[in-house]
């Protein structure tokens, strides 16, 4: 990072709320626009967010609804933050407690755990949605 980049976003998630996991894309997606470096920690039950189908996040507005107002779905929004280069982490202890196992993540997402994510943030800010 040079002295005129703007610091990565890091974000962290930690229930199987639709809403917050969406809007965690919605901040993501506007940070990587803006060539940010964004790595978002999914603990707890939100790890359901980075499965292949994110169909078990609570609340979940059906697809139609979605396209009838003309906003991208959670998916769509994953798949671009992916696209423009977001790095997933997925909490080894959230994914036994929400019974997934690897093979049940999109592609491109990394397990690990809580301090490797810290490890990563330094003691730059985390925002916890």
């Amino acid at each position: 990072m040079t002295d005129t980049q703007s610091p990565p976003l890091f974000l962290t998630l930690a229930d199987d709320s639709w809403q917050r996991a969406y809007h965690a894309f919605v901040l993501a997606a506007g940070a990587l626009a803006l060539e940010r470096e964004v790595v978002l920690f999914a603990g707890g039950k939100s790890v359901l967010a980075l499965t292949r189908t994110a169909d078990r996040l609570q609340d979940q507005p059906a697809e139609e609804e979605m396209r009838r107002k003309a906003l991208p779905t959670l998916l769509e929004l994953r798949t671009a933050c992916l696209d423009l280069g977001m790095r997933l982490l997925a909490c080894e202890s959230g994914m036994r407690l929400a019974g997934l196992s690897p093979d049940d993540l999109c592609e491109s997402v990394e397990v690990g755990g809580v301090v490797e994510f810290l490890v990563q943030a330094g003691t730059r800010p985390i925002t916890a949605l």
